[in-house]
């Protein structure tokens, strides 16, 4: 994130589509243009393969996940998912629906621990208070990873409470130093 300047966000702005120029200039502040610019472009790195035009047009469900629009790559319509927080960007692309959310690592009050947590995640945390803030991130990139798999947004607290019972996802969880990040797929 070294590079979250204004000037990098203007050199990043005609590399991208029209349509998310527009959504990176909604944001205020340099830190969401640059996260909305960057993270479009490591999908397009990882997908375009250099064929300009691929990416340039997409659509958002009901709930807000971002898609290619039917038309793109005829034999393949990639599935991605994007996320970051203070300290870096996460992208995830796959055959199937994905999602991913990275998370840097801070304390947690215990009034967000009663209203996403389920008795048993609480009681995890209680067990080890020394690493309670640690314990609940990692559930969390989890519980928003499935989440944005979903595609369905977060809509309550009960949703996140209970999101992990579903066995249908694999989850991948990474531990850097002071970022979590999970991957869910099919």
């Amino acid at each position: 994130m070294d590079d979250c300047t204004e000037t990098e966000v203007q050199r990043m702005l005609p590399l991208v589509s029209a349509q998310r120029r527009e959504q990176a200039l909604r944001y205020t502040h340099t830190f969401g243009r640059f996260c909305c610019l960057k993270s479009w472009l490591m999908v397009k790195d990882l997908i375009d393969d250099g064929m300009s035009g691929l990416m340039d047009e997409w659509e958002y469900n009901e709930h807000g996940k971002p898609s290619f629009t039917p038309s793109f790559l005829h034999s393949f319509t990639p599935y991605f998912s994007i996320s970051h927080c203070k300290t870096g960007i996460a992208v995830a692309i796959h055959d199937r629906p994905v999602g991913i959310d990275i998370e840097t690592i801070r304390h947690t009050d215990e009034d967000l621990i009663a209203r996403v947590m389920n008795t048993e995640e609480q009681r995890l945390m209680a067990d080890n208070r020394a690493q309670a803030d640690r314990t609940f991130t990692r559930l969390w990139t989890r519980k928003e990873a499935v989440v944005k798999a979903q595609g369905v947004g977060i809509h309550s607290f009960e949703q996140l409470r209970s999101v992990l019972d579903n066995a249908r996802w694999t989850l991948d969880t990474v531990e850097k130093e002071n970022y979590i990040y999970t991957i869910a797929y099919e």
